[in-house]
């Protein structure tokens, strides 16, 4: 009874993982919550009245969110300084809430540099962020100067609860944090491999959805991959453990797209293209479905929730049954283990050996050394070899890369992000003052907000859609409350907590869902300042909607970054990274000196994913210009396939001087020559339309190793792999001319 308790809790602690890697919204919102929470309790304990209860629940959850960095002691610092910085906005909101027109020319002057801080890192932004909302506090509470002093004792009390609360109440270090990646990490890596089982056995009519179930996990295991690379500087003790965890990460992921490649493959009737994977729609291999009694189908179906095992099952327990079953499939990476079975069926099994090896590795990377008692050969093998890995990675030293032209003046995304908010902002409190006198700020905020983490005039439009839309719906759900609420102010705060959770545990997953949750929670205060009102609420629509067109008007005529220039430089730059990572892997296969790929295939990684992120305008459902979309999602589908091949060369190449069975190849330089220069052709079209350089097309990457007559040299199971992903790298970088409309030439056209 106890166990099946524990494994519950087992499942249910990996479910919670992976729908929130690293529990971040959970803890965003706890402490949000709780820092309002012990402010509203403390004021009321104190006799505060019900306006500083609003002001400083306002204040604490700003002070909250505002604060990103990761360092305890950095955050303490930041936190500290945020104090003299409310205190200052706040006095001066005060002050100048009587004088219109010095108020308003001040609040445009406040807006500028609170953006501007944005160019001094994570502490610049969150004071900027504070400084700005609780002037907003001031307005919306009417701060006055003979309330002031009560005031800013509201404001230090929420300071200080929010200090409490996030050092104290709900403590967060790095390597917490990275801990629990880890475990979405591993989580996510197990639906995946549950989405590859369903996969195996769906039919003809389940297979288009299985096969959606799959890109949709590996797009989570992706992020999660992300997620962690972006945190292993502060949650290790140093910099060979940060670089371990990161390869072994990076070979689990690769190994687990991998085997899903050779899964699509085996259910057709010809080798599957990676680009299935990875473009959204992509109809299912023809050929069938693996739906048959056969011995060696059979064994797929027992093997897949085997490795699943591994991957869930907790380092602490010991079994006999499941070292068996780890050393069974790391027995198949031997070619004498492999069932009797068509080649594309033997593919697979070699896969899960390779997704075996690669969790063992991750697992003794992350949990420290296994139980070796029960290892067979092929396991004692697999282990020696990794700390051969181990060995090479930790004396490997750091790469430093290419650094991107450093911009000043108004071509400083800071600066010009300043001016337009600037700009905006005195549109929106000029027009907000004919809509209202008394509310116009709240045409100011949906300026201000709908320009954070936005880059180009597209993601303004779609992030000001969102919040109109989650405005609309919130203002329907506040009037509802409202009449629900009455005059019961406890009830209310605690709507408002719950909404405030809420509002922060959405927004990482959608942005209208957190502008409902905001609104509602401001009916809801309305409530509590008496001031509610139907005319109130839809006041509240239509000065966020004013605010929203003022930030895309700003975004489209002041200093304009047109969202198809945004995509194209940050096209340019994935293609760079591409080439970076790709030559210096077919150099390293080639039998150049060993150099360290980890950074340059996480530079790769994290251009493709601002590349996405600025292409959504592009492929969102609103967009009118439907052929734009449909070639925007090919793009970075071919794109996310050439990235695939670059890593898994990397994660090869990084294998030679530790493997017995992969030998360098000069030969490959050659080939490796011409994918880099045809990377070089995109490169060029994306910086210049006017530039025609071709890409280069001929023979297959092995036609290429085998020149003349000579006859072709006979390849290894890994060298046939490195023939593999080259050739599937060079077909997608040439099936990238299209789109890009770069000519196509072949040697024998010249």
């Amino acid at each position: 009874m106890r166990g099946a308790e524990r494994s519950g809790r087992a499942r249910l602690r990996d479910l919670i993982a992976a729908f929130d890697p690293g529990l971040l919204r959970l803890v965003a919102g706890l402490r949000t919550a709780g820092s309002m929470f012990l402010t509203v309790t403390v004021l009321s304990l104190l006799g505060a009245p019900v306006t500083h209860l609003v002001a400083g629940a306002i204040t604490a959850m700003v002070a909250t969110f505002a604060i990103r960095e990761k360092q305890r002691s950095r955050q303490a610092v930041t936190l500290a300084a945020a104090l003299p910085v409310a205190l200052t906005s706040l006095s001066l909101g005060a002050v100048l809430n009587s004088r219109v027109a010095v108020g308003d020319a001040f609040f445009v002057v406040l807006i500028f540099f609170a953006v501007y801080g944005r160019r001094f890192g994570d502490r610049g932004t969150a004071l900027g962020l504070i400084g700005f909302q609780v002037y907003f506090v001031s307005l919306f509470v009417g701060a006055t100067v003979s309330s002031l002093p009560s005031l800013c004792g509201s404001v230090a009390v929420a300071i200080g609860c929010c200090a409490l609360m996030r050092f104290a109440v709900v403590p967060v270090t790095p390597a917490g944090v990275l801990e629990r990646l880890r475990l979405a990490f591993r989580a996510r890596l197990a639906r995946l491999l549950a989405a590859q089982e369903e996969l195996l056995d769906a039919g003809p009519d389940e297979a288009a959805k299985a096969l959606a179930e799959v890109r949709e996990c590996n797009a989570r295991l992706h992020e999660t991959a992300l997620m962690i690379q972006a945190r292993l500087s502060e949650g290790t003790a140093d910099e060979s453990t940060a670089r371990l965890v990161q390869r072994r990460v990076a070979d689990a992921e690769i190994a687990a797209e991998r085997l899903g490649l050779l899964l699509l493959t085996a259910r057709g009737t010809e080798r599957a293209d990676t680009l299935t994977l990875h473009l959204p729609g992509a109809p299912v291999p023809a050929g069938g479905s693996l739906q048959v009694r056969d011995a060696a189908i059979d064994g797929l179906r027992r093997d897949l929730p085997a490795l699943r095992l591994l991957v869930l099952e907790p380092a602490a327990r010991r079994s006999a049954a499941l070292a068996q079953v780890r050393n069974r499939l790391l027995g198949y990476r031997d070619e004498e283990n492999l069932p009797a079975a068509a080649p594309a069926v033997q593919d697979v099994y070699r896969g899960i050996g390779e997704a075996a090896r690669a969790v063992l590795g991750l697992r003794t990377a992350l949990e420290g050394p296994q139980d070796e008692s029960d290892d067979s050969p092929a396991t004692t093998r697999s282990r020696e070899e990794l700390d051969a890995e181990d060995a090479a990675i930790g004396g490997a030293e750091e790469v430093e890369l290419e650094s991107q032209e450093q911009l000043t003046g108004l071509r400083r995304p800071t600066t010009r992000a300043a001016v337009q908010v600037t700009v905006g902002s005195a549109l929106a409190i000029a027009g907000g003052e004919l809509l209202s006198t008394q509310r116009w700020y709240w045409a100011v905020l949906t300026c201000w907000i709908v320009f954070i983490n936005t880059s180009s005039t597209g993601e303004i439009l779609v992030k000001g859609y969102r919040r109109l839309l989650g405005t609309v719906l919130g203002v329907v759900a506040g009037i509802l409350l409202a009449g629900l609420v009455g005059n019961h102010t406890w009830t209310a705060f605690a709507l408002v907590l719950v909404f405030v959770f809420a509002m922060f545990y959405t927004a990482p997953l959608s942005y209208t869902a957190m502008s409902f949750f905001v609104t509602a929670a401001l009916g809801l205060l309305y409530t509590l300042l008496h001031t509610y009102s139907l005319s109130v609420l839809l006041l509240r629509v239509e000065e966020t909607a004013l605010g929203a067109a003022c930030g895309v008007f700003a975004a489209a005529v002041v200093l304009p970054v047109p969202t198809h220039q945004r995509t194209q430089d940050l096209l340019g730059t994935a293609l760079v990274r591409l080439a970076e990572v790709t030559e210096a892997a077919v150099e390293q296969l080639s039998g150049g000196p060993a150099a360290d790929l980890l950074d340059r295939a996480r530079s790769l990684d994290q251009a493709l994913a601002d590349l996405r992120a600025a292409v959504q305008p592009l492929t969102h459902p609103a967009s009118p210009l439907r052929t734009r979309r449909t070639g925007a999602r090919y793009v970075v589908a071919l794109l996310e396939t050439c990235a695939y091949h670059a890593r898994s060369l990397a994660a090869m190449a990084e294998l030679l001087p530790t493997h017995p069975s992969i030998a360098a190849d000069p030969r490959l330089r050659g080939a490796g020559r011409r994918i880099v220069d045809n990377i070089g052709a995109l490169s060029a079209r994306v910086a210049d339309e006017h530039s025609r350089i071709p890409v280069v097309t001929g023979r297959s990457i092995a036609a290429l190793l085998a020149p003349g007559n000579a006859e072709a040299p006979r390849y290894g199971r890994i060298t046939d792999r490195v023939l593999r992903h080259l050739q599937r790298l060079d077909e997608a970088v040439v099936g990238l001319a299209r789109p890009l409309d770069v000519p196509r030439t072949s040697p024998a056209d010249g």
